[in-house]
């Protein structure tokens, strides 16, 4: 019955494509993603998906003998390209853009 409840609940959990849709994520220029607007449930999606991205820079940076900076600033500009138009990415001055 616990599982059962367990699996119902995570039916219901935000993922990383429905908060961008929903304008509460959006992405920044540094390869992660940021909290445009929203709290709990949001925070704990972004903050989950940059730890992983930030696992996967280190890995890469570590492999290829550049640094995280460089990494995170190539990911971060090839993730805002692929931004879907209507999804918000995050400018230079830090303000919030839907593209």
């Amino acid at each position: 019955m616990i599982l059962a409840a367990t699996l119902s609940l995570s039916a219901w959990a935000l993922d990383l494509q429905q908060a961008k849709r929903q304008g509460l994520i959006g992405e920044q220029l540094n390869g992660l993603v940021g909290v445009v607007q929203g709290g709990g449930q949001v925070n704990a999606v972004a903050s989950d998906i940059n730890r992983k991205r930030l696992e996967s820079y280190r890995d890469i940076a570590r492999k290829t003998g550049t640094s995280l900076a460089v990494v995170q600033a190539r990911a971060g500009q090839l993730n805002i390209e692929r931004t879907p138009s209507g999804q918000y990415v995050q400018l230079a001055d830090g303000r919030w853009q839907r593209k």
